[in-house]
Protein backbone atom coordinates (compact mmCIF):
# COMPACT_ATOMS: atom_id res chain seq x y z
CA UNK A 1 0.00 0.00 0.00
CA UNK A 2 1.57 3.47 -1.04
CA UNK A 3 1.28 6.58 1.49
CA UNK A 4 -0.03 9.70 -0.03
CA UNK A 5 2.45 12.50 -0.83
CA UNK A 6 2.82 14.94 1.82
CA UNK A 7 3.68 18.34 0.26
CA UNK A 8 3.19 19.89 3.78
CA UNK A 9 6.82 19.85 4.83
CA UNK A 10 7.91 21.19 1.36
CA UNK A 11 5.50 23.91 1.80
CA UNK A 12 6.65 24.91 5.18
CA UNK A 13 10.40 24.68 4.13
CA UNK A 14 9.56 26.97 1.09
CA UNK A 15 7.87 29.39 3.60
CA UNK A 16 10.51 29.50 5.59
CA UNK A 17 12.94 30.28 2.71
CA UNK A 18 10.99 33.14 1.55
CA UNK A 19 10.47 34.77 5.14
CA UNK A 20 14.53 34.26 5.05
CA UNK A 21 14.71 35.99 1.68
CA UNK A 22 12.34 38.98 2.91
CA UNK A 23 13.77 38.97 6.27
CA UNK A 24 17.29 40.00 4.27
CA UNK A 25 15.53 42.38 1.99
CA UNK A 26 14.23 44.45 4.98
CA UNK A 27 17.20 44.35 7.01
CA UNK A 28 19.49 45.54 3.90
CA UNK A 29 17.01 48.19 3.08
CA UNK A 30 17.29 49.53 7.00
CA UNK A 31 21.23 49.70 6.80
CA UNK A 32 21.99 50.30 3.51
CA UNK A 33 21.67 52.56 0.06
CA UNK A 34 18.97 50.62 -1.88
CA UNK A 35 21.20 50.62 -4.55
CA UNK A 36 23.05 48.11 -2.60
CA UNK A 37 20.64 45.79 -1.88
CA UNK A 38 20.89 43.82 -5.28
CA UNK A 39 19.66 40.20 -5.73
CA UNK A 40 22.94 38.74 -5.00
CA UNK A 41 23.32 40.75 -1.69
CA UNK A 42 20.00 39.53 -0.64
CA UNK A 43 20.44 35.88 -1.49
CA UNK A 44 23.45 35.99 0.18
CA UNK A 45 22.04 37.51 3.47
CA UNK A 46 19.37 34.87 2.80
CA UNK A 47 22.08 32.32 2.55
CA UNK A 48 19.92 31.26 -0.87
CA UNK A 49 21.08 31.34 -4.27
CA UNK A 50 19.97 34.33 -6.58
CA UNK A 51 17.93 31.63 -8.77
CA UNK A 52 15.83 30.75 -5.29
CA UNK A 53 15.16 34.38 -4.81
CA UNK A 54 14.04 35.07 -7.99
CA UNK A 55 12.01 31.67 -7.44
CA UNK A 56 10.13 33.13 -4.76
CA UNK A 57 9.70 36.95 -5.14
CA UNK A 58 10.08 37.46 -9.27
CA UNK A 59 12.81 40.10 -9.40
CA UNK A 60 14.47 42.48 -6.91
CA UNK A 61 11.36 44.46 -7.38
CA UNK A 62 9.09 41.76 -6.18
CA UNK A 63 11.71 41.89 -3.24
CA UNK A 64 10.88 45.07 -2.23
CA UNK A 65 7.13 44.79 -2.93
CA UNK A 66 6.47 42.05 -0.64
CA UNK A 67 8.80 43.69 2.22
CA UNK A 68 6.49 46.76 1.61
CA UNK A 69 3.01 44.64 2.07
CA UNK A 70 4.85 42.95 4.99
CA UNK A 71 6.22 46.23 6.49
CA UNK A 72 2.01 47.75 6.05
CA UNK A 73 0.82 45.03 7.63
CA UNK A 74 3.08 45.03 10.62
CA UNK A 75 1.85 49.15 10.72
CA UNK A 76 -1.42 48.31 10.97
CA UNK A 77 -0.79 45.47 13.30
CA UNK A 78 1.06 48.61 15.07
CA UNK A 79 -1.05 52.01 14.63
CA UNK A 80 -4.17 51.03 13.28
CA UNK A 81 -5.76 49.10 16.54
CA UNK A 82 -6.31 52.31 18.45
CA UNK A 83 -9.97 54.08 19.22
CA UNK A 84 -10.55 57.32 17.57
CA UNK A 85 -9.52 59.98 21.02
CA UNK A 86 -7.41 57.41 22.80
CA UNK A 87 -4.36 59.51 22.84
CA UNK A 88 -2.64 57.38 24.82
CA UNK A 89 -3.67 54.37 22.85
CA UNK A 90 -2.39 56.04 19.51
CA UNK A 91 0.92 57.38 21.52
CA UNK A 92 1.51 53.77 22.09
CA UNK A 93 1.21 52.33 19.11
CA UNK A 94 3.30 54.87 17.00
CA UNK A 95 6.17 54.45 19.77
CA UNK A 96 5.89 51.03 19.59
CA UNK A 97 5.96 51.28 15.41
CA UNK A 98 8.84 53.79 15.72
CA UNK A 99 10.84 51.11 17.59
CA UNK A 100 10.40 48.50 15.31
CA UNK A 101 10.50 50.23 11.51
CA UNK A 102 11.82 53.46 12.52
CA UNK A 103 15.78 53.11 11.43
CA UNK A 104 14.08 51.28 8.04
CA UNK A 105 11.47 54.28 7.25
CA UNK A 106 14.56 56.66 8.13
CA UNK A 107 16.96 54.75 5.72
CA UNK A 108 14.26 54.94 3.17
CA UNK A 109 13.66 58.65 3.03
CA UNK A 110 17.14 59.50 3.10
CA UNK A 111 17.06 57.91 -0.05
CA UNK A 112 14.03 59.58 -1.15
CA UNK A 113 15.09 61.75 -3.19
CA UNK A 114 17.02 59.41 -6.20
CA UNK A 115 15.12 56.50 -5.92
CA UNK A 116 11.38 55.60 -7.30
CA UNK A 117 10.83 53.22 -4.65
CA UNK A 118 11.55 55.08 -1.76
CA UNK A 119 9.54 57.85 -2.91
CA UNK A 120 6.55 55.76 -3.47
CA UNK A 121 7.54 54.17 0.28
CA UNK A 122 7.56 57.87 1.78
CA UNK A 123 4.69 59.13 -0.13
CA UNK A 124 2.80 56.44 1.04
CA UNK A 125 3.61 56.76 4.84
CA UNK A 126 2.94 60.20 4.57
CA UNK A 127 -0.21 59.55 3.47
CA UNK A 128 -1.34 57.07 6.27
CA UNK A 129 0.43 58.98 8.85
CA UNK A 130 -1.44 62.22 8.40
CA UNK A 131 -4.74 60.11 8.01
CA UNK A 132 -3.85 58.25 11.28
CA UNK A 133 -3.44 61.73 12.93
CA UNK A 134 -6.88 62.60 11.87
CA UNK A 135 -8.88 59.38 12.74
CA UNK A 136 -6.64 59.36 16.23
CA UNK A 137 -6.99 62.95 17.33
CA UNK A 138 -9.82 64.11 15.44
CA UNK A 139 -12.35 63.55 18.07
CA UNK A 140 -9.88 66.00 20.53
CA UNK A 141 -9.55 68.53 17.93
CA UNK A 142 -11.66 71.25 18.19
CA UNK A 143 -11.73 72.17 14.41
CA UNK A 144 -9.95 70.14 11.21
CA UNK A 145 -8.12 73.25 10.76
CA UNK A 146 -5.19 72.21 8.05
CA UNK A 147 -2.20 73.87 10.39
CA UNK A 148 -3.76 71.87 13.61
CA UNK A 149 -3.52 69.11 11.83
CA UNK A 150 -0.20 69.58 10.43
CA UNK A 151 0.98 70.65 14.03
CA UNK A 152 0.15 67.29 15.49
CA UNK A 153 1.20 65.35 11.94
CA UNK A 154 4.94 67.09 12.89
CA UNK A 155 4.61 66.41 16.67
CA UNK A 156 4.41 62.75 15.95
CA UNK A 157 6.45 62.69 12.70
CA UNK A 158 9.37 60.07 12.59
CA UNK A 159 11.70 62.61 12.65
CA UNK A 160 11.21 63.88 16.05
CA UNK A 161 11.46 60.13 17.71
CA UNK A 162 14.58 60.23 15.24
CA UNK A 163 15.79 63.35 16.70
CA UNK A 164 15.20 62.14 20.61
CA UNK A 165 16.32 58.71 19.69
CA UNK A 166 19.02 58.43 17.58
CA UNK A 167 20.29 62.42 17.87
CA UNK A 168 20.08 63.02 22.04
CA UNK A 169 20.27 59.27 22.57
CA UNK A 170 16.62 59.30 24.86
CA UNK A 171 15.46 56.13 25.89
CA UNK A 172 11.82 54.74 24.63
CA UNK A 173 10.45 55.92 27.72
CA UNK A 174 11.89 59.40 27.50
CA UNK A 175 10.81 60.31 24.36
CA UNK A 176 7.29 59.12 24.16
CA UNK A 177 7.23 61.14 27.13
CA UNK A 178 8.04 64.01 24.83
CA UNK A 179 6.05 63.12 22.22
CA UNK A 180 2.98 62.98 24.22
CA UNK A 181 3.70 66.30 26.27
CA UNK A 182 3.33 68.05 22.74
CA UNK A 183 0.72 66.34 21.84
CA UNK A 184 -0.87 67.14 24.63
CA UNK A 185 -0.10 70.83 24.32
CA UNK A 186 -1.40 71.09 20.58
CA UNK A 187 -4.56 69.43 21.93
CA UNK A 188 -4.94 71.51 24.84
CA UNK A 189 -4.66 74.72 22.71
CA UNK A 190 -6.92 73.61 19.91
Amino acid sequence: MSRPYDMTGRAQAAERTRDRILTATEDLLATRPIDEVTLPAIAADAGVSVQTVLRHTGSRDGCFRLVAQRVQQRVSAQRGTSTPGDVRGALEGLMGHYEAEGRLVHNLLAQEPRDDFAAEAAARGRAYHRAWVQRCFGPRMRSSDTSEVDALVAATDLSVWTLLREDLGRTPTETATVITRLVDALLEDS
